[in-house]
C-alpha cells in the first residue's frame, strides 16, 4: 500500500516537470530571440538614461553600447557614439534617412567591420570619425555614397589593404587622416594629376610601413598639396634624392616638413637598420649636396612664366615688377595669366631683378619672391658662332684648293706644249725674228773681235727665253723690236745696234747661263 502511494507521487512529479518544461521552453526561446534582435538592431533611443539629447545633437558616448540606438530623430545633425563597444556597423543600423546628419563619431569602439551599405541613409555626412578602431581593410567603393564628406579620420586602426576605388567618389574630401596604420603603399592616386581629388588639401600617412616613395611625382606636385602631405615616421631608405625633396620643402617652409622636422627620419643601409634624420644626410653618412633654390635664368628675346606657388589654394594673387612696380594692363611685356602666374617677354637685359607675388585670402597671406637673371645674349648665339666658325673653315679650305689648282693645274703656255704652236699672223713673229737676228749678230761680232787681234775680251753665250716669254719683261715689252728698221740700213750699224740691244735686254730680262 505504501509502495503504491510512493510510486504515484513520483509519477505526478515527473508529469508536472514535463509540463513546466514545455511551458518554459517557448518563453526562453522568445527571450533569446529578443536578445539577439536587440544586439542586431539596438535599443530605442533613450534621451534620459543612455544618451544626452541637446537639440539636434545626440551624445551617447561611454555608455557601453554594442549597437547604435534605433528610432533616431530625423533632425539629428551630430551623433556621438565614441567610447562604446560597437564592433560592427551594419547596413540596418538606421532604418530612416538622416538627411540632416553631418557628423558621425565612432572612435574607440573596437570597430572591425563596415558594411558596404553602412552609409546609404546618411549621404549628407561631412565629418566621419572612425579612428581608434580595429579596421583592417577598406573595400572597393566603401565610401561611395558620401559625396559631401569633407573630413575622414581613420588613424589608429590596423588598415593594411586599401582598394584603389575606396575613396574614388569622395569628390569633396579635404582632409584624410590615415596615420598609425599598417599601410605599405603610398596612395599616389589620391594626389596625382588627373586622378587626384581636387579638394584634398591634407593627406596624413605618417607612422605607417611605407618603404618607397614616388619622389619625382611628389616633387612635381603644387605647393598647396605638398604643404599638407605628411610622411614622417615611415621606414624610408636613406638617399640623397629623399634629402633633396625634404630640403626643398624646408626651404619653402611647408608645414608638412617644418611641423615634424625631427620626425623625418630614414633607415641607413646595413643590417642594424639604424635611423637618422633626413636633414642630416648632407653632413653625415651619404654626404649629400646642400640644396639651394636656383634663380630663373633666361636669354634675350625669350618668354618666361613665373609661378606663384603658394602653400594654400585659391588665393588672390598680384604681381610687382623689379622696383616694386605693380603689373598693369598697360604693360605689354608682363602679363598676368588666368591661374595666377606671370608671363614676361620678350626679355631684355633690363628685365633682370626680383619679381614679387602677393597672395592673400581671408585667413592667410603669403609673399613669394622670384629672382630672374637675363643673360645678355640670345638663346641661338652659340649656334650662330658655331656656324660662323664652320663657314670660316670651309672658306679657308676652298682658298687652299684654289691656290693648289692655280699652282699645279694652270694651262701650259710654252711653245713646246701640244697645241701651243704659233700662228703665222702671230704678232710675236717679228719679235722672235729679232731675237734670232740678235743671236746671229752676237755670234758674228764674236768672230770679228776674235780675228781682230787678240783683245782679251771674254764673251759668255746667253740663252734667251722663248717667244712667249719675250712678250713682257718686268711689265714692259722687250725693246728689241724697236730696232728692226735700223738693221735694214747697214750691216755694221745693225751689229753695233744689236750689241747695245743685247746689253739692254740683259739688264731687263732674266738670263740663263
Amino acid at each position: 500500500m505504501g509502495g503504491s502511494l510512493c510510486f504515484s507521487r513520483r509519477t505526478t512529479e515527473a508529469v508536472f516537470r514535463r509540463s513546466s518544461f514545455t511551458k518554459v521552453l517557448p518563453l526562453a526561446l522568445l527571450l533569446s530571440t529578443l536578445r539577439v534582435s536587440g544586439q542586431l538592431l539596438g535599443s530605442p533611443l533613450d534621451c534620459h538614461k543612455t544618451c544626452v539629447c541637446a537639440s539636434n545633437i545626440i551624445s551617447c558616448s561611454k555608455m557601453n553600447l554594442t549597437n547604435v540606438p534605433t528610432a533616431l530623430p530625423k533632425y539629428t545633425s551630430v551623433l556621438d557614439l565614441n567610447f562604446n563597444s560597437i564592433t560592427r556597423l551594419r547596413a540596418e543600423w538606421t532604418t530612416v534617412k538622416l538627411m540632416r546628419l553631418h557628423s558621425l563619431l565612432l572612435s574607440h569602439n573596437g570597430l572591425n567591420f563596415l558594411s558596404s551599405e553602412a552609409f546609404v541613409y546618411v549621404t549628407r555626412l561631412r565629418y566621419l570619425d572612425l579612428s581608434f578602431n580595429s579596421l583592417r581593410q577598406l573595400d572597393e567603393y566603401i565610401f561611395e555614397p558620401l559625396e559631401d564628406l569633407e573630413v575622414l579620420l581613420l588613424y589608429k586602426n590596423h588598415i593594411s589593404q586599401i582598394d584603389r576605388t575606396a575613396f574614388s567618389s569622395l569628390s569633396s574630401l579635404q582632409r584624410l587622416y590615415m596615420s598609425y596604420n599598417q599601410i605599405s603603399r603610398f596612395p599616389l592616386e589620391l594626389v596625382k594629376e588627373r586622378s587626384r581629388m581636387e579638394a584634398l588639401r591634407l593627406l596624413d600617412v605618417s607612422s605607417n610601413r611605407i618603404k618607397t616613395l614616388p619622389l619625382s611625382e611628389l616633387q612635381a606636385l603644387p605647393a598647396w598639396i605638398k604643404n599638407g602631405l605628411y610622411l614622417h615616421n615611415n621606414p624610408l631608405p636613406c638617399s640623397c634624392e629623399l634629402h633633396d625633396m625634404f630640403a626643398r620643402w624646408n626651404i619653402k617652409e611647408l608645414s608638412s616638413a617644418t611641423d615634424f622636422r625631427s620626425d623625418h627620419t630614414c633607415v641607413l643601409p646595413g643590417s642594424q637598420k639604424e635611423k637618422t634624420a633626413i636633414m642630416d644626410l648632407d653632413k653625415l653618412y651619404l654626404n649629400c649636396s646642400e640644396v639651394r633654390i636656383k634663380n630663373k635664368e633666361a636669354h634675350l628675346e625669350q618668354f618666361l612664366v613665373l609661378d606663384c606657388d603658394t602653400r594654400q589654394r585659391d588665393m588672390a594673387k598680384s604681381w610687382a615688377l623689379p622696383g616694386n612696380i605693380p603689373v598693369s594692363l598697360a604693360n605689354k611685356t608682363a602679363v598676368k595669366l588666368a591661374y595666377g602666374s606671370l608671363q614676361i617677354g620678350p626679355l631684355q637685359a633690363g628685365d633682370s631683378g626680383i619679381y614679387t607675388c602677393y597672395a592673400t585670402s581671408d585667413s592667410y597671406n603669403e609673399t613669394v619672391y622670384v629672382t630672374v637673371v637675363v643673360f645678355n645674349s640670345t638663346m641661338s648665339g652659340g649656334l650662330e658662332n658655331l656656324k660662323t666658325a664652320y663657314t670660316t673653315l670651309v672658306a679657308c679650305l676652298v682658298s687652299i684648293v684654289m691656290v693648289l689648282v692655280y699652282l699645279y693645274l694652270t694651262p701650259c703656255r710654252c711653245a713646246c706644249c701640244p697645241g701651243q704652236g704659233l700662228e703665222k699672223n702671230d704678232p710675236t713673229d717679228s719679235l722672235h725674228s729679232s731675237t734670232v737676228s740678235i743671236s746671229q749678230a752676237h755670234e758674228d761680232a764674236g768672230q770679228e773681235r776674235g780675228e781682230g787681234g787678240g783683245k782679251d775680251f771674254s764673251y759668255k753665250q746667253v740663252g734667251f727665253q722663248g717667244p712667249k716669254d719675250q712678250l713682257e719683261q718686268n711689265g714692259r715689252l722687250n725693246p728689241i723690236g724697236e730696232e728692226d728698221e735700223e738693221w735694214q740700213e747697214d750691216k755694221k750699224e745693225r751689229r753695233r745696234s744689236d750689241a747695245e740691244s743685247v746689253s739692254s735686254v740683259c739688264s731687263d730680262t732674266p738670263m740663263v747661263v
